[in-house]
């Protein structure tokens, strides 16, 4: 007979499940509310969102306090890890979720903000995210994609308008895609190594000298592909720019940001050990596909009509450009990625959230889409605020110094080039070089066109709420002076990244 085992509270380290178990808490909270009390007034949810996103963010500052003086932690029987990749990349989660949810306070122009469960789900898809970069356990990763995933598709449909169940059904798909890749990557790797944790996978393919190569390849495909769905990488992007479309403009702009971090860091600890290890077909899948993604994308960008449209592409290439650090490989590399995405959360929300203002219930016949560049035709006129805001990301995002997003793209770059990549390094600046045409175009229209009339004689742009005006003045500032925090910023970021190992 087997002695029992006492396990103590103090074994399992139960400060790493703390930043996941807040938001579930919160989750729980606001159904229960619901339940026992209908129709309050949703301002209530978006408080109660924010307070327990700010306690999130409180208890991942913790956790980042706690790795400084005691480097990596394990926890829950050693299926959470708390490291400098997942404290960065859970910042970034819970930070933008912040930027996020105050403009549910404009619910009374985009109804899914009146329902509570919207808000629960929101935070459970952020719990979701944040167990799947806070482990190196597979299965625990996998869960953590699943309840993220399965979340946000209810959150797209919820938008109800014309594309909204379309872009909800694609996005379903694309994510079973996803999730039937990783589970069968994972099912190969296991079976090779009789781990589903990274860390000991690793370990035994290289104590094996990588002998099953041909096995290797094969769950090494499906991991790719898996993570290809997440980020959008060329060729699994196929519906990406159609599920932005259907989705309300800021949460486009959310889910360009969020899922992409969450992506990035299981590539991170998934490919890197294989690149290190001398597996040079996947260096050149890898260098492959974040070429074409990068190029492909700004290709099909400069043809789009539809600023959202161009702005989904857009986004697809700088998914391509950032996944060009997993491909190097090294800290510098890491620490840019890191630096780059938080520099673009700022840009790319604030970018999404203005198409906000132009936003239409119901399109007149004559218009193809709600977001075509006409609308923004002499906007400086219309709205000469909002033209200079719009054209501040437009600047951001092409990589025009000073602004932010240029700054991430140099560091990441001058990692390319100390890393021997002398060519990716071209490659990339060249695609940042097409990609300021499209956003330059959207400048011209605004600052160089008359404004385009309606049927009702009234011009296309409308008026915004205060609440979307402080989110994306925070955006503005954020952009405008990243420069005077970014020393502090990278070397913070660094610190992290170079005790973790990576």
């Amino acid at each position: 007979m087997l002695a029992p085992v006492n396990v103590s509270l103090d074994s399992l380290n139960l400060v790493t499940l703390a930043p996941m178990l807040i938001p579930i808490l919160g989750a729980l909270l606001i159904l229960i509310v619901e339940v026992s009390k209908a129709n309050l007034h949703k301002t209530l949810y978006v408080m109660l969102s924010l307070l327990f996103l700010a306690l999130d963010l409180g208890a991942v500052l913790e956790s980042a306090g706690v790795f400084a003086a005691n480097g990596t932690l394990l926890g829950v029987f050693d299926v959470m890890l708390i490291d400098g990749l997942a404290i960065l990349a859970q910042i970034i989660i819970v930070g933008a979720s912040l930027l996020f949810i105050p403009l549910a306070l404009t619910h009374s122009r985009f109804h899914e903000f009146s329902y509570p469960e919207f808000f629960a789900l929101f935070l459970f898809m952020i719990s979701g995210f944040q167990f799947m970069v806070a482990s190196d356990n597979l299965i625990l990763i996998f869960v953590g994609l699943e309840t993220a995933s399965l979340a946000l598709y209810t959150i797209i449909a919820m938008h109800n308008r014309d594309k909204s169940f379309e872009a909800a059904v694609k996005y379903f798909t694309m994510g079973a895609l996803s999730a039937g890749f990783f589970s069968f990557g994972a099912m190969v790797f296991y079976a090779l190594t009789g781990s589903v944790e990274i860390n000991q996978i690793s370990a035994v393919l290289s104590a094996n000298h990588y002998a099953d190569m041909g096995y290797v390849l094969v769950g090494t495909v499906f991991m790719l592909g898996a993570i290809g769905f997440k980020v959008s990488l060329i060729p699994f992007h196929t519906w990406a720019p159609d599920v932005y479309e259907g989705s309300s403009a800021a949460m486009a702009g959310y889910m360009s940001i969020v899922p992409k971090i969450a992506a990035f860091i299981v590539a991170i600890r998934f490919f890197e050990f294989l690149i290190h290890s001398g597996v040079v077909w996947l260096e050149i899948a890898l260098y492959a596909s974040v070429v074409i993604t990068m190029t492909a994308a700004n290709m099909w960008a400069l043809v789009q009509n539809d600023v959202k449209r161009m702005l989904a592409y857009s986004s697809i290439s700088h998914a391509g450009f950032v996944m060009a650090a997993v491909l190097i490989g090294t800290t510098q590399s890491n620490s840019a990625l890191f630096l780059y995405w938080m520099l673009f959360a700022f840009t790319n929300l604030g970018s999404f959230s203005m198409l906000w203002i132009s936003r239409q219930k119901h399109l007149p016949e004559h218009q193809p889409s709600d977001h075509t560049y006409d609308k923004f035709a002499g906007m400086i006129k219309t709205s000469p605020m909002a033209a200079v805001v719009m054209g501040l990301f437009m600047l951001s995002l092409a990589g025009i110094p000073p602004f932010a997003l240029f700054w991430g793209k140099i560091y990441l770059i001058s990692s390319a080039v100390t890393a021997g990549y002398t060519i990716l390094a071209l490659i990339m600046a060249l695609n940042s070089a097409i990609a300021a045409y499209y956003y330059l175009k959207l400048i011209v229209y605004m600052f160089m066109k008359e404004p385009v009339m309606g049927n009702d004689g009234q011009v296309y742009i409308s008026n915004s709420t205060i609440s979307l005006q402080v989110i994306i003045g925070i955006a503005s500032i954020g952009t405008i002076f990243a420069i005077i925090a970014l020393n502090p910023i990278l070397e913070f970021i660094t610190s992290f990244v170079y005790n973790s190992g990576y």
